[in-house]
């Protein structure tokens, strides 16, 4: 015989029950990474998303049934289809778009403003290479040389070679990489048709390749500047930093201008600006030095560019490349190219305030040295590395851990 057993609830235990039946079913749709109010919304936003512009790529294709779709059946057949779907014109924008959307003039041509390229004869080329082989395979020194392995090659005839056939392509990718043309020769450029020797100071001389490192203090010194020159010919050469201006982002300081340069003799030419040190401010890492070299076809009247001596004012010096090369070129073409970068060193203060006179800019906080208290001999309830800050210190470090 069953037996029941009735209960009455009241309405307080009711709503206690449903509360705590509610609850624990949220708790576990939380537990599980399920939340009722972020589905409800997402699938709100969902509804709201807009149809796209048009068709997508490849929309057309049944991807569940491949085996039914058309076969090239041959290289050729994919080609013509591949460009006939590269010249289709579709809604979407492509990232070269965008980029000429950015910048209109990105992709613009640029102009050669340097010397033409003088390629001498192939015929002339391939004789001469016949005899330089015929004459390595009839040399009995070159070829005991070459079985005993006692071979060398001259770096100094490397150089030569470099410099004649692919040196002046290599520069002008290298000033590219450091926008040199950029900033002094906008929409322009050239190849260095002639290498630019500059060494600074007497007994370790340091050069003036095409982006190496050199110091102020190297360079503080007016450079020993020589290349190959025809006789007869006159040339200017200028020393430009784009980097320095104080006041103008676009401005330059011209460090050194020499112009009516007779043949290769730098020192019987016109100094127009006297040499002034490179002065990088503090805070401000490499700045650029650029030696441009400019093969005149005339004798050029430069009484308007003549800095007044001895030019210690930085405002007198302000000046940019771009117009320079304008106003003269009808008698100039830039035919060599030579930089380097330089970075703040003591001798900067030196140039700001002796030479020119004029308080240095600093563009670089420094900031205090980390204060540590007193070193414990005993210390307890500090981490492991309580002593490494002791170190390098003057203080006694006891104990060897």
């Amino acid at each position: 015989m069953l037996q029941f057993a009735f209960f009455a609830i009241s309405p307080f235990t009711t709503k206690m029950a449903l509360r705590m039946l509610c609850s624990s079913v949220l708790r576990t749709g939380t537990d599980i990474g399920v939340s009722n109010v972020r589905t409800f919304g997402t699938a709100a936003i969902l509804c709201r998303r807009s149809a796209p512009l048009g068709p997508m790529p490849n929309e057309d294709i049944d991807y569940k049934n491949l085996e039914s779709l058309e076969k090239y059946r041959s290289y050729t057949r994919y080609l013509k289809k591949a460009e006939e779907a590269k010249n289709t014109p579709a809604w979407w924008k492509t990232y070269r778009q965008y980029q000429e959307q950015e910048d209109p003039g990105h992709d613009v041509e640029r102009a050669n403003i340097g010397l033409p390229h003088c390629r001498p004869s192939r015929v002339k080329e391939a004789r001469e290479r016949k005899r330089v082989v015929k004459e390595n395979r009839c040399s009995i020194e070159l070829e005991r040389a070459m079985r005993l392995r006692t071979f060398k090659v001259s770096l100094d005839r490397v150089q030569a070679g470099w410099e004649e056939t692919s040196g002046p392509y290599h520069v002008q990718r290298l000033a590219d990489h450091y926008g040199i043309f950029k900033d002094l020769f906008p929409m322009a450029y050239f190849y260095p048709r002639f290498t630019l020797c500059i060494s600074y100071g007497q007994d370790s001389p340091a050069q003036v390749h095409y982006g190496n490192h050199l110091t102020p203090t190297e360079a503080a010194v007016a450079p020993r500047v020589s290349f190959e020159a025809e006789e007869g010919s006159i040339w200017t050469l200028l020393l430009t930093s784009p980097d320095e201006h104080l006041l103008d982002s676009e401005g330059e300081y011209v460090h050194w201008l020499v112009g009516n340069i007779p043949g290769g003799a730098v020192t019987s030419g016109e100094e127009l600006c006297p040499y002034l040190a490179p002065i990088p401010a503090k805070g401000t890492g490499f700045h650029r030095y650029v030696y441009i070299l400019f093969r005149q076809e005339e004798t050029i009247d430069f009484h308007e560019d003549i800095r007044p001596l001895p030019c210690v004012s930085l405002s007198e010096r302000s000046f940019k490349t771009v117009e320079f090369y304008r106003k003269h070129q009808d008698s100039m073409t830039p035919a060599g190219l030579s930089f380097f970068q330089s970075q703040w060193d003591q001798s900067v203060t030196n140039t700001f305030h002796n030479i020119l006179d004029m308080k240095e800019p600093v563009f670089e906080f420094e900031r205090p040295p980390v204060y540590h208290p007193p070193q414990v001999k005993y210390p307890h309830g500090q981490p492991l590395r309580y002593l490494d800050r002791y170190r390098d210190g003057q203080e006694h470090t006891y104990g060897i851990y």
